[in-house]
């Protein structure tokens, strides 16, 4: 593929792609839906530890154990570190779980990440690439972008909300579904321009990613099983841990650190996230199928 169009999606498809998923998530929100927060907050405090606090060290384990290249170790890390995205949204709509919570745990996720985002990349450019041949990055200038592709986004969508929420829910209608072609697109795009690098470290990345998806949403069930939840919570704050922002993780890497062997992990991982997601949906409810079809205990 030329350079130009390369570079074309990396400055301008990917950021205004990421752009429009958050301005459709804005558009779904009021300051209401923030009411979870005080209804749940087991809940959503159970699902932000595991996303923002318990990820960054699971994949720097997972990247030792399985021995990754620096720039495979540093796509999974920048991939644990991204918020949840509008597709676990989707998904917990499907399995007819919270979406009120998977909603606000996104939200609140992407506003957090804005400012946490730039400081554990950059420590990990340090981490993982000793030898100073790391990508270079500004902390402070990638605030400024996450928060004018995410955080303003977000509030535009907000604002129009509040200003005319019919208008907002026509317009909900076509720019969701079209926020979730930008996904696919965007990880189809990654593995375009990089088909040579997944297909040569397919195999030593796959299992890595996999591993990693596998064991997110586990923590996020356990979390959520410690704390005492019900079902329904317990799957979504599973799905919010396992389900990242795969957008977000393609901007850092490709249009941030311009680096297209850091989105090598974190396209792995798109592709992955969505089957295994399903997969514990399906798990979840032949297992409340057969629960219900348990005889009561005899008193």
């Amino acid at each position: 593929m030329p350079p130009e169009i390369i570079s074309l999606v990396n400055t301008v498809i990917v950021p205004v792609g990421l752009a429009a998923i958050m301005f459709s998530m804005g558009l779904s929100l009021s300051l209401t839906d923030f009411r979870e927060v005080a209804r749940n907050p087991k809940a959503v405090a159970g699902g932000l530890f595991g996303q923002l606090v318990c990820l960054p060290p699971l994949a720097l384990l997972l990247a030792w154990a399985f021995r990754l290249p620096p720039e495979m170790a540093m796509g999974l890390f920048i991939l644990a570190v991204c918020p949840g995205g509008i597709t676990s949204n989707a998904i917990t709509y499907a399995a007819r779980a919270n979406v009120a919570l998977a909603v606000v745990l996104t939200t609140l996720s992407s506003l957090i990440t804005v400012f946490t985002i730039p400081f554990l990349v950059s420590w990990a450019l340090g981490h993982y690439f000793v030898h100073g041949d790391a990508p270079q990055m500004s902390p402070e200038r990638t605030m400024m972008q996450l928060a004018q592709m995410t955080l303003l986004p977000v509030l535009a969508g907000m604002a129009l909300r509040g200003l005319n929420a019919r208008f907002a829910d026509r317009v909900t209608v076509w720019l969701r579904p079209a926020s979730l072609v930008v996904l696919v697109a965007v990880i189809l795009f990654s593995v375009f321009v990089s088909l040579e690098l997944v297909v040569d470290n397919l195999l030593r990345a796959a299992p890595a990613a996999f591993t990693l998806n596998v064991l997110s949403m586990g923590v996020g069930l356990a979390i959520a099983t410690v704390l005492g939840l019900s079902r329904q919570d317990r799957l979504t704050v599973g799905i919010e841990v396992g389900i990242h922002n795969a957008t977000m993780a393609t901007f850092l890497s490709m249009s941030i650190l311009q680096d297209l062997a850091l989105a090598v992990t974190p396209t792995i991982y798109g592709v992955l996230m969505v089957i295994n997601a399903g997969l514990l949906v399906r798990w979840f409810k032949a297992r409340a199928a057969r629960q219900a079809l348990e005889p009561a205990p005899a008193e």
